[in-house]
C-alpha cells in the first residue's frame, strides 16, 4: 500500500513543461545569434571546442533531477504494518441511475450531479460503515466492491457519469438484486439505497425489493427530481448544450419523477423514501433512518504504520545533479581524438 504525505506538490512536476519550453526557446534564440555574427563555418572554426550536444544532456540530467526531488518532497510511504481492525457500522451499497434522464434540469445542476453531491455528503458522514456503490440504467454494473476506504469511494464517483454505462434504460430491479449479491451472505446490517428519477423501469423492481427485505435488507429510495417533469437535454462531443431529447414525432421528451413508484420500493423493502429538490437532496431522512439500524462488528484489515521512502528520490536527485556538474560545456581534448560523427 503506497500513499503520499504531501500529494499537493505533484503540482510541481508542472514546471518541468515551462522548463521545456525556455530551454527550447532558448536554443532557438542562440542559433539565431550565432548566425548574425556570419558565416556559419567560420563562427564554428572560431569555436572548435563547442559542444552542441552536452547542454541537452546536461538539461536532461537537471530535469530528471528535478522530478526526482519533487517525488521526495512528497515523500512516498509505504504501508508496513497490516493489523486486523474491528470497526462498529453498517453494509451500505448506493445504486445509482446512471440514464440519461439523469440529465435533466429540474433540480440543479442536473439529476446526476445532484445525486453524486447527496452521495458525497453521505460519504463525509459515514464512521466505521462500509460503502459500495453500484451503477445502472438499462443493466446494472457494479462500481464499487464494499469498502471502508472512503477516499476509493470518493475517487470511483468521481468517475460515474451517463457515458459509463453501454445500455440506457432504468433497470431498478436487476440493480437492487446485483447489491443483494454484493453483500458477504452471512451478515446482517445490511442496507440499500437507491438514487433514481424511477422513471421508465423495465423489471420488477417491487419484487427485487420484497426479495431483499426477505434476507433482512433493507431498501430505502430518493427521488431525483421533480413530479412536473424536464426535458433531457443532448450534449455534443465538447460539452455544449445541442437541444433537447425528441420523440419520433419530433415532441421535445420531458422526463417526470416516478414517485408512486419509488414509494412502493421503498414500502417492499421495508425502508423510506424521501424526495429530492433544490433546497435538499431528502439525504437527512434518509439517513436518520439508516442511523437507527442495529450496527455490527466489522472487522477490517487495513495499514497502521508507514515507512517514508523520501530518502531514495532525494538521492537520486542528488546523483543526477553531481552528474551534470561534471559534466564540462565544451568538447574535451581527450573526446576530440574520437571524431566519431566528424563534427
Amino acid at each position: 500500500m503506497i500513499r503520499f504525505a504531501h500529494s499537493e506538490f505533484f503540482y510541481a512536476l508542472a514546471l518541468v513543461f515551462a522548463f521545456l519550453l525556455i530551454f527550447w526557446l532558448y536554443n532557438v534564440w542562440r542559433r539565431k545569434a550565432l548566425k548574425r555574427l556570419g558565416d556559419q563555418g567560420v563562427v564554428s572554426g572560431l569555436m572548435p571546442r563547442l559542444s552542441e550536444g552536452k547542454p541537452i544532456v546536461k538539461f536532461i540530467l537537471i530535469i530528471i533531477a528535478y522530478i526526482f526531488l519533487v517525488i521526495g518532497i512528497v515523500d512516498p510511504q509505504v504501508g508496513s504494518k497490516l493489523e486486523k481492525v474491528k470497526r462498529e457500522g453498517i453494509d451500505l451499497m448506493l445504486v445509482l441511475d446512471v440514464s440519461n434522464s439523469m440529465l435533466a434540469e429540474d433540480i440543479k445542476p442536473n439529476r446526476l450531479e445532484r445525486s453524486k453531491m447527496a452521495i458525497s455528503n453521505l460519504i463525509d458522514q459515514l464512521q466505521g460503515d462500509r460503502i459500495g456503490i453500484i451503477i445502472f440504467a438499462g443493466n446494472a454494473y457494479k462500481q464499487l466492491p464494499l469498502t471502508t476506504d472512503y477516499s476509493a469511494a470518493r475517487l470511483f464517483l468521481s468517475a460515474v457519469d451517463t457515458e459509463i454505462v453501454p445500455t440506457q434504460g432504468t433497470a431498478i430491479g436487476e440493480a437492487i438484486d446485483l447489491a443483494v449479491q454484493s453483500f458477504d451472505e452471512k451478515e446482517h446490517n445490511k442496507a440499500i439505497i437507491v438514487i433514481t428519477d424511477g422513471e421508465n423501469h423495465e423489471d420488477d423492481a417491487v419484487g427485487a425489493a420484497t426479495a431483499a427485505a426477505e434476507t433482512e435488507i433493507k431498501v430505502f429510495t430518493i427521488g431525483m427530481g421533480l413530479p412536473e417533469g424536464s426535458p433531457i437535454p443532448i450534449y455534443n462531443d465538447y460539452g455544449n448544450r445541442t437541444g433537447f431529447k425528441k420523440d419520433r414525432e419530433g415532441t421535445t421528451v420531458i422526463t417526470k419523477l416516478n414517485e408512486d413508484m419509488l414509494r412502493q420500493i421503498a414500502a417492499a423493502g421495508e425502508g423510506a423514501y424521501a424526495r429530492a429538490n433544490n433546497a435538499s437532496t431528502g439525504l437527512r431522512k434518509i439517513f436518520g433512518e439508516i442511523s437507527e439500524i442495529e450496527k455490527k462488528e466489522i472487522e477490517t484489515k487495513q495499514f497502521t504504520a508507514y515507512e517514508d521512502r523520501f530518502q531514495i528520490y532525494l538521492a537520486a536527485a542528488l546523483l543526477f545533479m553531481i552528474i551534470e556538474l561534471m559534466i564540462a560545456w565544451r568538447k574535451s581534448k581527450w573526446a576530440e581524438r574520437f571524431n566519431i560523427f566528424g563534427r
